[in-house]
């Protein structure tokens, strides 16, 4: 048996903005990470692992200045996802 818990944000407005910037951040990371595996695919054949994508973030973030404002933990838990989803799909 699963049990699930929910819970009521009420963040401040500057709690809010962060939030927004956290979540548009791990999207646009998201899509890169994704964007990659399908480039590297159609070019080699290959799949690119996570641990790969992950030593390529730092070059994304200095390309990308607004990234470093949020923590590389939750940046390298989309290309988990990212991975996992492709798992699944396969």
């Amino acid at each position: 048996m699963m049990q699930a818990f929910k819970f009521r944000l009420y963040p401040t407005t500057t709690q809010a903005i962060q939030l927004n910037q956290h979540i548009g951040s791990c999207r646009f990371v998201y899509n890169w990470a994704l964007d990659q595996k399908i480039k590297t695919y159609e070019q080699t054949g290959e799949s690119i692992s996570r641990f790969d994508l992950n030593k390529l973030i730092p070059t994304l973030k200095a390309s990308n200045e607004w990234l470093g404002e949020v923590n590389s933990q939750s940046l390298q838990g989309m290309t988990k996802q990212v991975e996992s989803a492709f798992t699944r799909f396969f």
